[in-house]
């Protein structure tokens, strides 16, 4: 008889070796898992000894990923070309002088997550509510003065001349592009593109809103 449980420990012994490493390892986490499972799962009632099941649906999200998200720093939502033409005339005895150039930027308007306030963003079971920093003037050297172009210059001009016609061109045109209906597009982008990264998160519901709105 001890002959013969002998053989049978032998042959399950064989049999446990014949498993590949990785199966086993499959096999015992896969053991824990569901004993892992059971624990938290299942809970006993001493009062009335029945079992009852409780699932806690909750996500919370986490310091680190409000630090990932503020490291972003600044957030483009809107980009607006533009070109503006400045013109100046010098009249004398001798004739006019005339000095036209034409300016080109890129106005970026976006939000510094930098300037966001403490406790921007919170969670609330399936629910994140996020306020925003408002919408800002990212680059304010947004002429490129290298694509800067003469279009007439006639007569001598002075750099003093050439910087005020810069000034000009600079107020104009970030007066073009920074309006309310732009804003209101970087807005909606800005607003578009957090729904999609909170809900990347695994939140079902995000509520949006931006610092100064009532």
């Amino acid at each position: 008889m001890k002959k013969t449980n002998d053989s049978n420990h032998n042959n399950y012994k064989a049999l446990f070796n014949a498993i590949p490493l990785q199966l086993k390892i499959s096999i015992f986490l896969a053991v824990m898992a569901a004993v892992a499972i059971s624990i938290v799962v299942i809970r006993c009632n001493n009062t009335n000894n029945g079992i009852s099941l409780t699932s806690n649906n909750k996500i919370d999200i986490t310091p680190t990923q409000i630090r990932s998200i503020e490291n972003i720093g600044e957030w483009e939502f809107l980009t607006i070309n533009d070109e503006e033409m400045v013109d100046t005339v010098r009249r004398s005895l001798f004739g006019n002088d005339e000095l036209v150039r034409i300016y080109y930027g890129s106005v970026r308007l976006g939000i510094n997550l930098k300037e966001a306030k403490h406790g921007w963003i919170k969670s609330q079971g399936d629910t994140v509510k996020i306020t925003l920093p408002p919408i800002i003037l990212l680059d304010n050297d947004f002429i490129d003065e290298a694509k800067t172009k003469p279009f007439i210059q006639k007569g001598k001009w002075s750099d003093q001349d050439r910087l005020a016609m810069y000034e000009r061109a600079y107020i104009a045109m970030k007066s073009r592009c920074l309006t309310q209906s732009n804003i209101a597009s970087a807005r909606r982008n800005a607003e578009t593109q957090f729904r999609a990264l909170i809900r990347s998160m695994g939140f079902n519901y995000v509520i949006i809103r931006f610092d100064g709105e009532n």
